[in-house]
């Protein structure tokens, strides 16, 4: 079998992409049977195509099935940590845009009563 187009796989529903994932995992054991009976070394490479091909349909599923589940999470407040951005360790910890402009009462009191001066000469 020829290389396969991940767009053409993107458009196949799950059941589908299981039946060809089967299908090549199939092909990929009759191939290795093949090559331990002593076949030809044109098969080897053979066999290279069809792991990767049966890794593309992998990729395919795994990726629908993440799509899916970032969108019964999507607007929720908490999300499983494999869907969460890994960022860096440093930036997670971070705090957030609101946290960093809120004031103590102390800090509100002092920039009320005592404004930053602004003089008409400069210097």
């Amino acid at each position: 079998m020829a290389k396969v187009k991940v767009a053409n796989l993107r458009e196949k529903p799950q059941a589908e992409l299981t039946k060809t994932l089967e299908q090549y995992r199939r092909e990929l054991m009759d191939l290795k049977v093949q090559q331990v009976a002593g076949a030809a070394a044109a098969k080897s490479s053979k066999i290279r195509d069809v792991r990767r091909n049966v890794a593309r349909v992998l990729t395919v599923l795994t990726q629908q099935a993440r799509s899916e589940v970032r969108s019964q999470y999507a607007g929720k407040k908490y999300a499983p940590k494999d869907l969460r951005p890994k960022k860096t360790r440093a930036l997670r910890r971070a705090l957030t845009k609101s946290e960093l402009s809120r004031k103590t009462l102390r800090q509100q009191k002092k920039e009320a009563n005592f404004p930053i001066r602004e003089f008409a000469i400069k210097a």
